[in-house]
């Protein structure tokens, strides 16, 4: 009896880890992959205006990647943090932009220019990629209402994706805090 009730104990607890690994939802390169060439259209920074490639314009520098579906009060916060380290890390070198994955760019358009002056994000561009799946070599979930990647030499260090609704500020946090790995 011993060994039947050790055998289920066992089972609950495998069950408890597939549902477990089950939530975690994947979206993006997987760390240590090299991140690839993609064209933006961007709205709010430098190259205002202008499609181009910012993981080519950034090079070997430590890059903080936003991928979203949404823009919301939950992701404006995230970006604004985000937007805060790289101002406070430009010794370093720090980058980053913020991808708006988007089936009517002529609509998201104006409410990024807006966000990012009301918001005073400075430090961040805002871009758009027309097409709700994003660059196909990026391998972004539909499941992904957020993916964020971090890399630096052209090489994943992070990787976090969210289902609708489930970036908090928890999460957040811990994705500021996790731009260590990419400041060497």
């Amino acid at each position: 009896m011993k060994k039947f009730s050790a055998f289920v104990t066992l089972c609950g607890v495998a069950v408890s880890g597939l549902a477990l690994a089950a939530e975690k939802l994947e979206s993006g390169l997987p760390v240590g992959e090299t991140v690839p060439a993609f064209n933006v259209r961007d709205i709010t920074g430098p190259a205002k205006g202008e499609t181009l490639c910012y993981r080519c314009r950034y090079g070997a520098k430590p890059v903080v990647t936003v991928f979203t579906r949404e823009m919301n009060d939950t992701v404006t916060d995230l970006i604004k943090k985000i937007d805060a380290k790289v101002g406070a890390n430009k010794d370093k070198k720090m980058s980053a932009f913020v991808v708006v994955l988007t089936d009517d760019p002529d609509t998201v358009e104006p409410k990024l220019e807006k966000l990012a002056k009301d918001e005073k994000i400075e430090n961040t561009p805002l871009t758009i990629v027309e097409g709700v799946t994003g660059p196909p070599e990026y391998k972004l979930s539909k499941d992904a209402e957020v993916t964020v990647m971090m890399w630096v030499e052209s090489e994943v260090k992070v990787n976090q994706s969210f289902a609708k609704g489930k970036l908090d500020k928890k999460a957040i946090d811990a994705l500021v805090a996790e731009t260590r790995k990419i400041l060497n």
